[in-house]
């Protein structure tokens, strides 16, 4: 190591980030239910418009994305004006974090939240700051209690990543106004599309200054591997991220999927019934089998267990089945399993499993 040269602080306190395993040595039909994907993939009009991509890789994309944005615009009824896009809704997250913290500034989210808020805050020299969660939901009085001067963002997952847990929009108003001046309240509406009639926060980033909302095309609109997200808020804000994104971010594929993808809401509908159907089933069959969880307003479980010794068994227990679900000692549950709701013959193979566990572990 050279003593000369170092990174800026707070990054080599950064964990390596590892997302969900994808196979099992020595299994060839593995069923992954780790990383939160949609079963069903993209809508076929998705997978037209990539593949009519392919004839234009050699052209630089549209600098501006007015297309993408003019789409989701029209389809959430927001301003395309106050829509930004970006490399899936982390780099939005980045962004945010770069433009409005650094040293000596802190960062506020629930101690069980999405891990890149950490990541982004010790990246930006900023300090992270977890606030404790009731009983796996996001507690307003408590992230109010933790905010002071040096608080510049709050990110809040709502529904939240890896609990499944949300709270209401009048929640997220009194938070947002119970905030210090400087601060922006941050909604992440990565599993919004999932709840019925909820609008992500969307009218509350409409008519507050302090309030912005990302999204994702990661999740209900299966493109988790073109890495598409976007964020949506006041002016002022869209105009200081729009200086510090790279002009070229996102390419000709990515956008004009992206934009096939939101425009076929009736594959997202379609998507959202299953998955609702397949969510509750899968929580009852758990919870008849000796495994509680939260009611999940997202397209996973957060399935408890007794202790950190059992979820590790049950999840090498799945593994040799071929079945590979998440654990979430990195998000301080160290007794849980996150299972993704994958497609029928998925789910109930999975709550089999986990009853032949149960039954073997208590014998």
């Amino acid at each position: 190591m050279n003593d000369h040269i170092r990174p800026q602080p707070g990054i080599m306190e950064i964990a390596l980030y590892e997302g969900g395993a994808s196979h099992v040595a020595g299994v060839t039909d593995a069923v992954k239910l780790s990383s939160n994907e949609n079963p069903f993939g993209p809508s076929d009009k998705a997978k037209e418009a990539f593949t009519r991509a392919a004839h234009k890789l050699h052209r630089y994309p549209s600098t501006d994305h007015a297309s993408l944005r003019q789409a989701i615009g029209d389809v959430y009824k927001l301003d395309p004006a106050q829509i930004i896009c970006g490399v899936g809704s982390d780099e939005i997250i980045r962004m945010l974090v770069n433009a409005y913290a650094g040293p000596k500034d802190e960062v506020v989210f629930t101690e069980h939240g999405f891990l890149m808020y950490k990541i982004a805050a010790l990246g930006a020299g900023a300090t992270p700051v977890a606030v404790p969660e009731r009983e796996r939901t996001t507690d307003v009085d408590a992230i109010l209690k933790a905010c002071g001067k040096k608080t510049k963002l709050v990110f809040i997952a709502n529904p939240n990543n890896p609990t499944g847990t949300m709270i209401g929009l009048a929640e997220l108003e009194r938070l947002a106004n119970g905030l210090p001046k400087q601060a922006i309240l941050v909604i992440d509406g990565a599993y919004a599309e999932y709840v019925e009639g909820y609008d992500g926060g969307a009218e509350l980033a409409t008519r507050l200054p302090n309030v912005f909302m990302t999204r994702t095309f990661s999740k209900i609109y299966g493109l988790g591997g073109l890495r598409i997200g976007w964020g949506y808020g006041p002016k002022h804000i869209i105009d200081v991220l729009a200086r510090i994104r790279d002009p070229f971010n996102l390419s000709t594929a990515q956008l004009e999927t992206a934009e096939a993808a939101v425009r076929d809401q009736d594959w997202i509908n379609r998507c959202r019934d299953d998955n609702a159907r397949l969510r509750g089933w899968l929580a009852e069959a758990l919870a008849e089998k000796g495994v509680p969880s939260d009611t999940s307003t997202a397209n996973f479980i957060l399935a408890r267990f007794g202790s950190e010794e059992e979820a590790i068994a049950c999840d090498e227990f799945l593994k040799r089945d071929g079945l590979i679900v998440r654990r979430v000692a990195s998000y301080g549950l160290p007794h849980c399993l996150r299972i993704t709701v994958g497609d029928e013959p998925s789910c109930r193979r999975v709550a089999h499993m986990i009853g032949l566990f149960k039954a073997g572990a208590t014998a």
